[in-house]
Parts: C-alpha cells; sequence; structure tokens
C-alpha cells in the first residue's frame, strides 16, 4: 500500500490542489492528520477534498477551534480571528464533519496517525527531549504527526532520539528506508502554512511494502491564496507568512 500522508492543510486549496496534481498515480490511499481548517480562505474546497479522499483523518486543534469544541482563549489574536471566520463560513455538512472527526492517535495499517503527540493530541513535538518521551507511548514502529508545521521528525535507535535534519535543505522526493530495528515519529510538515522556511507544500509518501518514505516539497500558486485571504477579510498576516514558509 502507498500512502499520501498530509497534515495541516489549513484551509489553503492552492497548496493542497498542486499536491494532488502532483502525486496523481503515485498513491492508494490519502491519511491525514489533523487541521484541515483555519487560517486559510477555502475550508469548504479543503474539507470537501478530504471528505471524498482520505481514508483516515484524526482532529487537529483547529479543527476543534473552527466548530466551537474548543475555547479560543488560549489562541493568539491572528488565530482566533481565523477560527471565528472559519466557524461562520463553513457549510452544515463540513462543520458536522469537521466536528465528528476523531482523537488520534489511530491506527492504519501497522501505523499511527495522529495530531500532536501519542500522549497529548495538542502537544508540540520539536525537540528530542519532547520526542524521547513520546516514542514512550507508541505502540508501533512508526507514527505520523503534525501540528508544528516542520516537515522532518525523529528516529528512536534504542541508545538515544535522533532529529532528521532540516529536510527543506534537502533534494524534494529523497528516500528513506524504515529500519525494523528503529522507531520513527515522522512529520510529513504543512501542506497549507509550512513552518520550515520553505514555502513550497509538504507532504509524505509512504510506500509500506517496500519499507520506505519520502519527503516531498510542491510549488503551488502562492499569490493566488494571499489574495483570497485578504480579500476574505482575514488577519493579512496570513497572508503575507505564505511566501516566506514561517
Amino acid at each position: 500500500m502507498r500512502y499520501l500522508i498530509l497534515s495541516d492543510l489549513h484551509g489553503n486549496w492552492e497548496a493542497l490542489e498542486a499536491v494532488t496534481r502532483e502525486t496523481g498515480g503515485r498513491w492508494d490511499q490519502a491519511i491525514c492528520c489533523g487541521d484541515l481548517v483555519g487560517y486559510g480562505a477555502d475550508p469548504n474546497l479543503v474539507v470537501d477534498w478530504v471528505r471524498a479522499h482520505c481514508a483516515v483523518v484524526v482532529r487537529g486543534n483547529h479543527d476543534k477551534a473552527c466548530t466551537g469544541q474548543d475555547d479560543l482563549e488560549w489562541f493568539n489574536p491572528v488565530a482566533r480571528a481565523a477560527a471565528l471566520w472559519t466557524q461562520r463560513h463553513l457549510t452544515p455538512e463540513n462543520a458536522a464533519y469537521t466536528t465528528g472527526l476523531p482523537k488520534g492517535p489511530i491506527p492504519v495499517g501497522g501505523f499511527l496517525v495522529l495530531h500532536g503527540s501519542p500522549f497529548d493530541e495538542d502537544e508540540y513535538v520539536l525537540a528530542a527531549d519532547e520526542a524521547a518521551q513520546a516514542f514512550g507511548y507508541m505502540e508501533t514502529q512508526l507514527a505520523f504527526f503534525g501540528h508544528t508545521h516542520v516537515q522532518g521528525g525523529f528516529i528512536w535507535n534504542h541508545s538515544r532520539v535522533e532529529t532528521i535534519g532540516r529536510v527543506s535543505a534537502r533534494p524534494s522526493g529523497e528516500r528513506m528506508a524504515i529500519d525494523p530495528d528503529c522507531a520513527y515519529l515522522i512529520n510529513p510538515g504543512s501542506v497549507g502554512q509550512p513552518r520550515d522556511g520553505d514555502p513550497r507544500a509538504a507532504y509524505v509518501l509512504y510506500d509500506a511494502e517496500a519499507h520506505e518514505l519520502s519527503y516531498e516539497r510542491s510549488a503551488y500558486d502562492v499569490e493566488t491564496a494571499q489574495k483570497k485571504i485578504r480579500e476574505a477579510g482575514l488577519p493579512p498576516i496570513l497572508a503575507d507568512r505564505l511566501a516566506l514558509g514561517r
């Protein structure tokens, strides 16, 4: 089975469309690690696609916030404004779907799908010490997570936790073998709002039979996505940051 692993789409249709266009025919099943909505101006187009194509989806913190399931007190003013805007613009059908997304982790084909960490769906895993704690809660060798918008992840090799280096500095499509003697926390990065310095949409292709994966990037029409955000009346910084990948 070949999987397209997505995360943090954030209502960015132009980015998601570019990913699906470039990966056509290269995957059998799509998986999403959460945050379909929030920030971007096309939440309904994105949710429509996910509903039609993703076999497994876990909820993210913005999915909860944008459907009134989470208190917005802990959101910064920009994220709060985007969540309230999204609440007003989601169709009833897409709001119901997003509200019903399950909490991760969810086991799929021998690996886990989650948003933040295996022990807390809203926890950020950004450093090796945080990953070391997360590995202690894993029941499988491999897990895919999101939330940080940083493509990369961590490897547990029994003696220590290693950080997968800055992926945006490597060639897109570079393959990485899954060693059966190690454990992996893999972050595909963000499709809709990367924060690792590379503005291209980020994702992972995983071949379960070959036991290997590749970190991928797709360039997309950033200008159109920015224009939609500004015309929607969303905070301008959400448009500006798309060009920077931060």
